[in-house]
């Protein structure tokens, strides 16, 4: 079974029981669900996630003022729960991994992820969040939210970068695969430099595919799930996810000029989308060209002004 369906399972049999028993004046108040990290709340766990932070569990989200009424004596009574459920036992959070499940204050939880516990408002503030962090506060599953602030904060991260930070992160992400791959690679191979030349595909890679999740207009989780989760984008996605698969294949592993080939391939299907938003006017077959195409039809001045490689 997957980590969000066990939750969901668990909540209702246990966890919302426990609130309409326990706290009547508060259940339609609490929001529940399951989000944050492990590879469960991105969708993505399988039999080997289950060595460790993984098992029946959710989360409850209360406002400031209903964490301080109730939060103590609600995460006791979350901590009471059954420690085993449908043949599962209660994960065990270990020390590297934090409080992933039991009570929240809403701007709390929101905080460990984003630093802010409001909504960014401004550029700067969008700009300074990590991809990453922004797609573990917004995964998972949000199993109830009567009152609905967990859901609209949750809400205004999911309607993503304002498009003048959209084209600032495309813009450096298309000037380091561009460089990386379509330049360095190549270069890196024929001098013999076989650590540069991984090192430049590698970072290739990671710009292609935050590439792809912009174009989506999606945030990209973390190394280990960023190219798992391709599979799910609809523009651009299953068709990257194999040649990203194709250009790491050991077996047998392709020969540098093949992983050139495939590099040009990748590259050329995300210039033609670019083009296709209107991203970028450039004709060239240079993610770099394209770069400075799409920083220079940012409206903001002083982020147009940025280096292209700055984000």
């Amino acid at each position: 079974m997957k980590g969000l369906e066990l939750a969901e399972r668990y909540y209702e049999e246990y966890g919302r029981p426990l609130l309409a028993q326990h706290f009547p004046g508060y259940e339609n108040r609490i929001a529940a669900g399951l989000v944050g990290e492990g590879s469960e709340c991105f969708g993505f766990d399988d039999e080997l996630s289950r060595d460790h932070d993984w098992g029946p569990g959710f989360c409850l989200w209360l406002t400031e003022d209903d964490h301080v009424a109730i939060g103590e004596e609600l995460q006791r009574r979350y901590d009471e729960l059954p420690k085993d459920y449908l043949g599962y036992e209660r994960r065990l959070e270990g020390p590297h991994a934090g409080k992933r499940t039991g009570v929240f204050e809403i701007k709390d939880f929101y905080r460990r992820f984003i630093r802010f516990d409001h909504v960014p408002a401004s550029l700067a503030e969008w700009r300074a969040l990590p991809e990453t962090y922004l797609a573990t506060a917004t995964n998972g599953r949000v199993f109830c939210d009567a009152l609905g602030e967990f859901t609209a904060f949750r809400d205004g991260l999911l309607a993503f970068y304002p498009e003048d930070i959209r084209r600032k992160k495309l813009a450096a992400r298309c000037y380091t695969a561009g460089q990386t791959g379509q330049y360095n690679y190549g270069r890196s191979v024929a001098r013999g430099e076989l650590v540069a030349a991984h090192c430049a595909l590698s970072s290739f890679m990671e710009a292609a595919i935050s590439i792809v999740y912009l174009l989506n207009r999606r945030y990209r989780p973390f190394y280990k799930w960023m190219h798992r989760g391709l599979k799910d984008l609809p523009v651009l996605g299953e068709t990257c996810y194999r040649l990203f698969a194709d250009l790491c294949s050991e077996d047998p592993a392709p020969p540098p000029a093949e992983r050139v080939r495939i590099v040009e391939e990748i590259s050329s299907f995300i210039i033609a989308e670019l083009a296709v938003e209107g991203l970028s006017g450039s004709e060239s077959d240079f993610l770099m060209d394209h770069a400075h195409a799409v920083q220079a039809n940012i409206e903001n001045q002083a982020l147009r002004s940025l280096p292209v490689m700055a984000e």
